[in-house]
């Protein structure tokens, strides 16, 4: 008689289909093309990381305007695997030496839930959210509020206090 598992076999989860720039955005906004959202943030930040006046020594990179967009920027970052945008967007006080993301991680749906300043003319803002993911076709949520503050003009994500998910 053939023996029973008890615990049940876990199969790699299957690649994600490559986010191109005709793709949806991951941050959901608009129902934008990635490459005309969040791809021109991340695009933007991998041309001027080696200058900084901006891709060939032109006009500084374009960067997101509000805190809200910034982390909109980011949560498609993880999705994409931009780790290094996310460390640029990063506060440097509080910036992580590298980050590793986890490949069986599929960031799935965003949610705003509140954004409070953050703005054009604004210092430091916060922005609830909701990012829902799976990993090995178990879903999940990281429910947070991010703060976000100007740095050398520019917003970057200081960090964030874990809400309980729903």
């Amino acid at each position: 008689m053939p023996r029973r598992r008890k615990t049940p076999v876990r199969r790699p989860a299957a690649a994600p289909a490559a986010v191109t720039a005709d793709s949806p955005c991951p941050c959901g906004l608009d129902d934008r093309r990635y490459g005309d959202c969040c791809g021109v943030f991340h695009a933007a930040a991998k041309a001027s990381a080696a200058s900084a006046t901006g891709p060939a020594g032109g006009p500084p990179a374009p960067a997101p305007a509000t805190a809200e967009l910034l982390m909109r920027s980011r949560y498609s970052a993880f999705a994409v695997g931009d780790t290094g945008y996310l460390l640029r967007s990063w506060h440097s006080r509080s910036r992580p030496e590298r980050l590793e993301l986890d490949p069986a991680q599929r960031w799935v749906r965003l949610e705003v839930l509140d954004a409070t300043d953050g703005g054009p003319f604004h210092v430091g803002g916060t922005v609830a959210f909701r990012a829902h993911w799976t990993e090995r076709g178990e879903p999940g949520v990281l429910a947070e509020t991010s703060r976000f503050v100007r740095e050398g003009g520019a917003w970057v994500y200081l960090d964030g206090v874990l809400e309980p998910a729903p």
